[in-house]
């Protein structure tokens, strides 16, 4: 407010003008509450035993922390990529909550805990998907090789942690009969997980970036006839690509045919290889699964790469920079469901700490927990 006028030092009046507003958050001093439950005791004179009032069932569960100060040890541990001493240091620093070491890894332990049914829930419905996007990437467990599997459907992306890289993971996970579409790229797995005709029949579309980037391979060789080869399909690759990203500027049916004339070209120049190794087993990729790099033309809704399960498999491979991966069963489990967790609320564009407290929330007071499929929960 104003006394006088800072011109003149004379009278002012209320201009009818809207204020100028600025807002500042700020933390409070005690960001932490602490509420003490007592149990209280009774002494029974019939039976002469004492008798101890029972704590509600979310005290007794959750024990140190609540719920919100539990899911924001999880968020630190699992979003923030923090390690136990540094979380600590923040919560003793910032928050005013001396917890030991130990206490947080039994706060993560009940966060996962707490995760599992959402996470199964999704491991559930994976087969039912019209539509999924899968990779793979290393994981250690005290020196030992496992593998993180993406699978990224529409509404949701999953993690699973396995000591295998092979299409037994798909089977397990999928079934043998699954009647969506993969988009994945050209590892031998997905290639098995497809099968003999008649056998599986799993339909996919293999990523054409990486077989732009395996044709620019060719061009890279010592060998001139090879080289002018990948180059040829490079060129027909390129036409391909700039018809996709014209779509905007074509009709639906001016784009289906320029596709399929484009698609034809490829096809054409890769199956007329020169009697060079390299040469030949690309033309040999494109005899037996040509149609799978082209699964997109004919099928509405299918991404022609595998940019989406890349992009969401990035998390993880920061993470496992930072963490150097698990020490046991406990912890691949907690990395299953929190990178489970994360992934999909950030593609439903929903808060990962606001579904955190919700989930410890529930597994405290033993209600059902809320749901990462679609935006229910």
């Amino acid at each position: 407010m104003l006394e006088a006028c800072p011109g003149c030092g004379g009278t002012l009046r209320h201009a009818r003008l809207e204020p100028r507003v600025i807002q500042q958050m700020e933390l409070v001093d005690k960001p932490v509450r602490v509420t003490e439950h007592r149990a209280l005791v009774y002494w029974c004179p019939c039976c002469r035993k004492h008798h101890e009032a029972a704590l509600p069932t979310e005290v007794r569960k959750a024990g140190l922390t609540g719920p919100r100060l539990t899911a924001l040890i999880a968020y630190l541990k699992g979003y923030c990529h923090t390690s136990y001493t540094t979380s600590q240091a923040f919560l003793r620093d910032v928050l005013g909550a001396e917890l030991s070491t130990g206490e947080l890894v039994r706060r993560t332990e009940k966060v996962s805990a707490a995760l599992d049914e959402p996470y199964q829930e999704l491991l559930a419905a994976l087969p039912e998907q019209a539509h999924l996007n899968i990779d793979e990437t290393g994981h250690k467990e005290c020196g030992k090789q496992f593998w993180t599997w993406c699978f990224r459907a529409d509404l949701y992306t999953l993690f699973k942690i396995d000591s295998s890289r092979g299409s037994d993971v798909l089977v397990e996970t999928l079934g043998k009969a699954f009647a969506g579409v993969i988009g994945a790229d050209y590892f031998s797995a997905y290639r098995k997980y497809m099968g003999a005709p008649g056998s599986f029949n799993v339909l996919v579309q293999f990523c054409l970036a990486h077989l732009v980037r395996d044709v620019k391979y060719l061009t890279t060789l010592p060998d001139r006839v090879t080289r002018n080869y990948g180059q040829r399909l490079l060129k027909r690759l390129r036409k391909l690509f700039g018809v996709i990203h014209r779509r905007e500027r074509m009709t639906a049916k001016g784009f289906e045919r320029a596709l399929q004339r484009a698609r034809d070209g490829v096809l054409a120049t890769a199956k007329r290889p020169p009697p060079r190794r390299e040469a030949e087993n690309m033309a040999r990729r494109f005899r037996e699964h040509g149609d799978a790099y082209f699964r997109f033309i004919t099928t509405p809704g299918i991404d022609p790469t595998n940019n989406l399960a890349e992009q969401a498999i990035r998390f993880v491979v920061i993470d496992r920079k930072v963490t150097q991966g698990t020490r046991g069963p406990a912890g691949r489990h907690w990395c299953e469901r929190i990178w489970t967790t994360i992934a999909s609320c950030t593609q439903q564009d929903r808060s990962v700490y606001a579904f955190l407290t919700n989930a410890v929330h529930a597994h405290f007071s033993r209600r059902a927990a809320p749901s990462l499929i679609a935006t229910s929960g």
